[in-house]
């Protein structure tokens, strides 16, 4: 059967500096944090050794024109523009942009840009990072910069990659620096960010640039292990606090009441002030960025909460293992190809269908080097993987989701965080010794789907 998409869908892949550029002046959490604990890091690689687009920027773009690209969406890195966060800018890092988006465009490649991608400067953690106010001003100034430096030639821009994950890693599953397990500062976290975000868009709306502003979400559907009401309002609970405590602000420009009352309830709300409504209702989106990797099940929990222990999410739900689910044992994830779907329709149904693409899709797997046939990695699994999701993706823009495009994490094997080069993603192999770049057989196949905008399936 072919899958035929519509015209002008954005084929391409995604990316982020802080994992793709290599070495910056300015400092970041994750230089810090890898000077001071190699040992969090896998095989000691660190946010130095990433995959060298910093130096092979213009044949890495090539290599996009390769694949077909129409879009490709990379961050700029606060730190490598603004060292300190609030001074002066860094023309080099200007130069370096300007040079990228400039050669996207030639290409007619549409660059798609990310603000922040988990890359707190350190000189801004110091001052709390997103615990404090101070920063949130700081980075709509850093916003402002980058709208009056590129966004002329910039005409799609994200405030936030994936926001709730630093909040989940950095201040409550010890994941992400600076490593602290709190729900109140959690919640501190993520409300600022809120409130960052709304500053940008409307720092963006003054300028009245000819472009649209939005935000990419990694929006993970909660699936209850049954319809039993317990396990219903579990599952509820787990989606107020992972996928709407962000969606509801940018999508609504208000956050859900009921999550608001839960928090209340356990004295669990951060610190709000009579203006902040207003700011969050002016930080409505033009687009949505959907990340999706895998669902979330659960169930209610089998046993009672020790009041004494620490407040967290857990203490409304259990996770929930569905039998007979397939996994990506590499990630320990499910893979679970109707969630895209799920997603789509949740937002056409609840949301008054937004404008949204699929940002992020994708699936690592270890020691890929094992599939190498005449000296190309034969990677069936991620063609399969893929072909999979679009065909969810297609049957829900056939029934009137506004999903406009989908892009791949990631387009060449990438540094991810603590996993560094455990796992890989791209469509283009990467040689840690040589950086040398070799097109992967899912590379090969997204090129020809890219082309036809269309794939056949049996």
């Amino acid at each position: 059967m072919k899958y035929a998409f519509p015209d002008n869908f954005w084929w391409g892949s995604a990316s982020s500096a802080l994992q793709t550029e290599g070495a910056r002046e300015g400092e970041t959490t994750w230089d810090y944090w890898f000077a001071r604990e190699p040992n969090r890091f896998h095989n000691g690689v660190g946010p130095q050794q990433t995959s060298t687009f910093y130096q092979n920027w213009k044949t890495d773009i090539q290599l996009l024109k390769q694949l077909n690209h129409n879009s490709f969406r990379t961050s700029i890195s606060w730190a490598r523009l603004i060292p300190d966060g609030i001074g002066e800018v860094n023309p080099e890092a200007v130069d370096f942009y300007n040079q990228v988006i400039d050669e996207l465009n030639e290409q007619g490649i549409t660059p798609f840009i990310t603000l922040f991608h988990f890359d707190m400067p350190m000189a801004m953690q110091e001052l709390g990072g997103w615990e404090n106010r101070d920063v949130v001003d700081a980075y709509a100034r850093y916003a402002q910069i980058c709208f009056e430096l590129f966004g002329d030639r910039v005409l799609h821009w994200f405030t936030f990659n994936e926001p709730i994950v630093p909040v989940e890693g950095g201040y409550l599953y010890d994941f992400h620096y600076p490593n602290v397990v709190d729900f109140r500062r959690a919640a501190t976290v993520a409300y600022h960010t809120v409130l960052a975000h709304a500053k940008a868009v409307q720092a963006y709306r003054a300028g009245h640039y000819a472009g649209e502003i939005g935000i990419v979400l990694n929006l993970t559907p909660s699936y209850p292990r049954s319809q039993n009401p317990a396990d219903v309002k579990a599952a509820h609970i787990a989606d107020l606090m992972f996928n709407r405590s962000f969606l509801d602000p940018v999508l609504r420009g208000e956050y859900p009441a009921d999550l608001v009352a839960l928090l209340k309830s356990y004295d669990q709300l951060p610190a709000c002030k009579p203006e902040d409504g207003f700011l969050i209702a002016e930080g409505k989106i033009d687009l949505l960025g959907v990340n999706y990797y895998q669902p979330r099940r659960v169930k209610c929990r089998d046993s009672a909460v020790n009041p004494q222990a620490p407040f967290m999410p857990e203490w409304f739900f259990d996770n929930y293992e569905m039998p007979g689910r397939k996994m990506n044992p590499y990630r320990g994830w499910e893979i679970y190809e109707p969630g895209i779907y799920d997603i789509l329709v949740n937002l056409r149904d609840n949301y008054g269908n937004p404008r949204c693409f699929i940002s992020e899709n994708g699936m690592g797997v270890e020691n890929e080097q094992r599939f190498i046939e005449n000296g190309q990695i034969n990677d069936q699994y991620r063609i399969e993987f893929i072909s999979e999701h679009l065909t969810w993706l297609h049957k829900g823009i056939s029934e009137g989701c506004n999903c406009l495009g989908y892009h791949m994490w990631t387009f060449i094997d990438n540094w991810s965080w603590c996993n560094a080069y455990k796992n890989r993603y791209g469509f283009i192999q990467l040689d840690l010794e040589t950086q040398q770049r070799t097109i992967k057989k899912s590379g090969e196949w997204f090129a020809a789907t890219a082309l036809n905008n269309s794939f056949e399936k049996e």
